[in-house]
């Protein structure tokens, strides 16, 4: 059976092997917050796992850990890992919720999973700019922008592939550029350009670029004529079941309202 799929992944591995160190900022802002997230968790972790596009990015940030490439198939053995991080890829997966299904089987009980991808409001302005450009010139819009998984569905991944307490959070970073022009120099830098399947394999026009141009500099520049651009980041976590974690109580065993609990908290004034 033939499998459509969303993402060219020969596309994505030239667009990687031709991302510069210079573009690097956004996924080593990713490892700065997972780093951060990681050591606010009360566990040493031995075994670990990272999953990545981009493993020089986290060349030495531990002292041992196993380094897999994105791919479809990740390849680890069950109950590996007491920590498994995917690293700014699931965005670009064709199978988002096969891959953590995957990093949950890898983990040991009480392992923890720690993921983070673009997501949400993501490039929201480059989005709308290029899709009006597109209208105005051309009467619809092609796939110049991949669609960006809100944080619910994500959250919702989780669930399903069976970890518990699972939590996804958000972090938009604003940022300011000269032009779309600079934008785009950006994303080919980090290797974050389009590869969907169904992406126009023709340049685009200059006369679609400057229309796009121009649309955001009307609607979302500053006093200063910079142009705004939102990067949309969405973390993930949970943890493998084990026995010794806590349980949310069972529908119905509640036997006082919250208004019961507080009235009967507040401290009795003598007659």
């Amino acid at each position: 059976m033939n499998v459509r799929h969303l993402f060219d992944t020969k596309a994505q591995s030239a667009k990687r092997a031709r991302a510069l160190k210079t573009g690097m900022f956004l996924q080593n802002l990713v490892r700065d917050e997972i780093l951060e997230r990681v050591d606010s968790v009360n566990r040493e972790f031995k075994s670990i796992a990272i999953v990545t596009g981009f493993p020089k990015v986290w060349d030495q940030v531990f002292a041992t850990s196993t380094i897999v490439s994105d791919d479809e198939v990740l390849g680890f053995e069950s109950h590996s890992f007491d920590l498994v991080i995917h690293a700014l890829g699931l965005h670009h997966a064709n199978d988002p919720v096969g891959q953590v299904v995957q990093c949950a089987q890898a983990l040991r009980p009480d392992g923890l999973f720690i993921a983070a991808c673009f997501g949400g409001q993501n490039l929201i302005e480059l989005r709308t700019a290029l899709s009006s450009a597109e209208i105005q010139l051309y009467g619809g819009i092609s796939p110049r922008v991949a669609p960006m998984a809100q944080i619910r569905d994500l959250g919702g991944v989780l669930q399903r592939a069976g970890l518990a307490l699972p939590v996804a959070d958000a972090l938009d970073i604003p940022t300011k550029y000269n032009s779309l022009f600079h934008i785009m120099r950006d994303l080919r830098d980090m290797g974050e350009t389009n590869i969907m399947c169904a992406r126009t394999k023709r340049f685009s026009s200059r006369s679609l670029l400057e229309c796009a141009q121009k649309n955001l500099k009307s609607e979302y520049s500053d006093v200063n004529g910079k142009v705004n651009c939102t990067f949309g980041l969405v973390f993930l976590s949970g943890w493998a079941p084990d026995a010794t974690q806590p349980k949310p109580l069972k529908p119905g065993s509640v036997t006082q309202t919250l208004q019961q609990a507080l009235q009967a908290s507040k401290p009795k004034l003598n007659d």
